[in-house]
């Protein structure tokens, strides 16, 4: 039987426990996918936690990348054989074969192999709906200054050579001078170590006083008041995650006192409600793929039945770039 990573009750990578279980034949709209890869990302900890709860037994796992097994009835744009990848709601991912909707599976071009397909699918899109989507008021233009936090993680190494493409100056943060060279390397136009710097002041320095048009947040409760404080007059505050704890709450006599600032805490999959928003977005990401200008790093690889140490590396913020699960 194929196995899979499941959790019994929320709690510590303890609770991670590879089993044994029965996938059947997909229903109407439905497909079966075989893993080559799976992605590791902080999502998957907020589910462990209970952060963000799910009925138990609960299979963790949000992208994966492999071939198609079998289509349901309705299923049009897939077939056997054919090689696809995902980044999807429900979770499930960290397994060795699983039935799944068909709306969120898309192809994988041939130039893009299954460990990179996994690894990209979730932090790429993620980053597609930040930069193209999610925009302080009058859009971002070539030149304008953007703060990303976690710039060395698998989001925040695509982001930075997102950024650089569009032109736009991305000032990254990170905890360690190795984590800062990093996100220079690939495409961060300043980056701030946050262990050793003030990264308000020294967003006011880079920016010549005036602050950036968007502060992109996935770190949560240790970043966020500091964070409004390097926008400039009706920026925008974007929280799209809380790996040190959720965002307090906040009041909006704050927002106006601090320049009439935007604030918004977005999902991918509000984005990723339909097929064809799917498929559009993915063509986005996999035509910066496919050109040279975003590269995906993988920087670990686990196998599936040591996903419990990938959980606490992740946790530890020892990682950088992407990580997969190979079962």
């Amino acid at each position: 039987m194929p196995k899979a990573i499941q959790i019994q009750q929320f709690g510590g990578p303890e609770q991670l426990q590879l089993v044994e279980v029965s996938v059947g034949e997909p229903g109407p709209g439905e497909v079966r996918i075989r893993h080559y890869a799976c992605g590791l990302n902080f999502i998957d900890i907020y589910q462990r936690t209970g952060l963000y709860q799910g009925a138990l037994p609960l299979t963790l796992g949000m992208e994966a990348a492999g071939v198609v097994e079998a289509v349901g009835e309705g299923v049009m744009h897939l077939r056997p054989g054919q090689r696809v990848a995902y980044a999807s709601q429900p979770p499930g991912a960290y397994c060795e074969v699983r039935v799944m909707p068909a709306r969120c599976v898309v192809e994988l071009p041939d130039g893009i192999d299954f460990e990179t397909g996994a690894a990209m699918m979730l932090k790429g899109l993620t980053v597609q709906y930040l930069l193209r989507k999610t925009q302080p008021q009058g859009g971002l233009q070539e030149g304008d200054h953007v703060l990303f936090h976690a710039a060395a993680g698998g989001v925040g190494l695509i982001a930075c050579q997102w950024a650089r493409a569009m032109g736009l100056q991305l000032i990254g943060t990170a905890g360690s001078d190795e984590k800062c060279a990093l996100a220079r390397e690939m495409g961060a136009a300043h980056v701030i170590n946050y262990n050793k710097e003030d990264f308000v002041a020294r967003v006011k320095e880079i920016t010549g006083g005036r602050g950036v048009k968007v502060v992109y947040d996935s770190i949560g409760k240790e970043t966020w008041e500091r964070s409004l404080e390097c926008l400039r007059p009706l920026g925008l505050m974007v929280s799209y995650g809380n790996a040190s704890g959720p965002v307090p709450p906040i009041s909006l006599a704050t927002l106006a006192a601090k320049g009439s600032l935007y604030v918004t805490r977005p999902t991918l999959f509000t984005h990723l409600a339909t097929r064809e928003s799917t498929q559009a977005m993915a063509d986005d990401l996999f035509d910066m793929v496919g050109s040279g200008r975003v590269k995906i790093r993988i920087d670990q690889r686990y196998r599936l039945a040591e996903v419990a140490q990938a959980h606490r590396d992740l946790e530890a913020r020892k990682t950088t770039g992407s990580s997969v699960l190979l079962p």
